[in-house]
């Protein structure tokens, strides 16, 4: 079997022809929103003009962030066996199995198969039974003139990037309330520890007016009201003791492991608080914040779905081939090349009539383009309102601390000078009552005041984008 040249060169000039035409496209090319950012925070200083995003703290790994050595060394076991985590690593390997697939959408289809066909007439018809059997390929391949499968490319695209940016996102958080919940730990440490030190001080003060309500100085009034003191710091001590340990469980499942001890060697006041570090501008969210970027990557992959959903308006060009072998006995296949046979078919299909469901779909894709704009923009102003929050917290939560020092320092002169005078019976013991309960409520205000101080250290890196590189 000869093909004629002419026709040889008249399928190449097609086939050059539907080349040329899978370049256009039904829809602008996809440009970023334009966002309107605030030259610095609220909170924070203004940044001199020029100022670039590599000044930012969320360059930083976690572990030149963070000084204390045991809570990275947790961080680190959460980022390995955290199963959120895991989970959102799991949703990036099946979209790049989807992203694959869609990459391979402008290669021919190919099947092959073999058949056997048997047709037995009926008695009242013809009377010679037929038997056909036959070996054949099909190939199929439609021309993306009008950018359908490309558009469904860059959609598949957008939504593996997507995945990426969310399983970041899970680590920044997963960064973050470790931080948190290893600060609360040292916090319960110290409370523990204040509250240990004032019960020992409420029996030595108990024991002293027991002994002034022995020699007749006071009455059992005072004794009582000391007891009762005394019994409420320490029924105090059982339940920090359970929420110590519930801190620990959940610091051990955000691990990825069973309830258990959490060891920590550096106490909450020995921790280094970094303040003063650069927050950079806000227009470095943009590329710094995973939940951002995942939010404008979501328009990305509407844009590409609007653009597919378009093409199926215009018209889909498909080239089917096919070839083989066909013969009535099968000991005849290989008769060559009286059973070969082949077919080239080439249809142009434009939908005329289908209820309106097309024209639907591609009004819903618009309709989703800008609802994922409008998202976008949303993500950027809780962006920039997490990390302005963040730093007013940094701000004021040092100076509250400053202050409670200043308190602590003065309580606890007050509680010796309350112990001296009541010895020289200069003071009530309700005086010296008050001294202690106030010392201890500002102990256990300090450590929380600190916490919080830690904490907000913890939150601006977290919503700067700091933690997933």
């Amino acid at each position: 079997m000869r093909i004629p040249v002419r026709d040889l060169l008249k399928s190449t000039l097609q086939l050059l022809l539907l080349v040329s035409l899978s370049a256009c496209g039904v829809t602008h090319k996809y440009k970023t929103p334009d966002a309107a950012f605030p030259e610095g925070y609220r909170g924070g200083f203004t940044p001199a003009k020029g100022t670039q995003p590599e000044s930012s703290v969320a360059l930083l790994p976690y572990g030149s962030f963070f000084a204390d050595k045991t809570l990275c060394t947790l961080i680190d076991s959460a980022v390995a066996n955290n199963n959120d985590l895991q989970v959102a690593l799991k949703n990036i390997d099946y979209a790049r199995q989807t992203l694959h697939s869609s990459r391979l959408g402008l290669l021919p289809t190919l099947n092959v198969g073999v058949q056997n066909t048997r047709t037995r007439p009926s008695d009242n018809g013809a009377k010679t039974s037929v038997e056909d059997y036959s070996a054949s390929a099909t190939s199929s391949w439609e021309a993306d003139i009008w950018g359908k499968i490309r558009s469904r490319n860059s959609s598949a695209l957008a939504s593996y990037l997507k995945t990426q940016e969310a399983a970041k996102a899970v680590r920044t958080r997963l960064v973050a309330d470790i931080a948190s919940g290893y600060y609360t730990l040292l916090m319960l440490d110290v409370q523990l520890e204040s509250s240990k030190k004032n019960l020992a001080l409420a029996d030595t003060t108990l024991n002293m007016i027991g002994l002034q309500y022995d020699a007749g100085q006071v009455t059992s009034l005072a004794v009582q009201q000391q007891e009762a003191l005394r019994q409420s710091i320490a029924g105090s001590l059982p339940a920090i003791e359970q929420k110590i340990a519930l801190q620990e469980n959940a610091l051990s499942i955000l691990c990825g492991k069973m309830p258990g001890a959490i060891g920590r060697d550096r106490a909450l006041f020995i921790t280094k608080v970094a303040d003063g570090l650069p927050a950079g501008i806000p227009a470095a969210l943009l590329q710094n914040r995973p939940d951002v970027r995942a939010a404008e990557l979501a328009i990305r992959g509407a844009h590409a779905d609007m653009g597919e959903a378009k093409a199926a308006l215009y018209p889909s060009l498909t080239v089917t081939a096919a070839g083989g072998v066909e013969a009535f006995k099968a000991s005849q296949w290989f008769t060559l090349p009286g059973s070969l046979f082949g077919l080239v078919q080439g249809a142009l299909v434009q939908s005329v009539f289908q209820r309106g469901q097309l024209k639907a779909k591609y009004e819903q894709s618009r309709i989703k383009r800008e609802q994922a704009e409008l998202e976008f923009k949303q993500s950027l102003l809780k962006a920039v309102g997490e990390v302005s929050n963040a730093l007013v917290q940094l701000e004021k939560v040092k100076l509250q601390e400053a202050f409670a020092e200043q308190r602590v320092a003065t309580l606890h002169k007050a509680v010796s000078d309350s112990g001296m005078l009541f010895k020289s019976g200069m003071a009530t013991y309700l005086e010296v009552m008050m001294a202690q309960t106030n010392a201890l409520q500002a102990e256990l205000g300090l450590a929380d005041i600190r916490r919080q101080h830690l904490a907000a250290m913890a939150e601006l890196y977290r919503s700067l984008g700091g933690g997933w590189r």
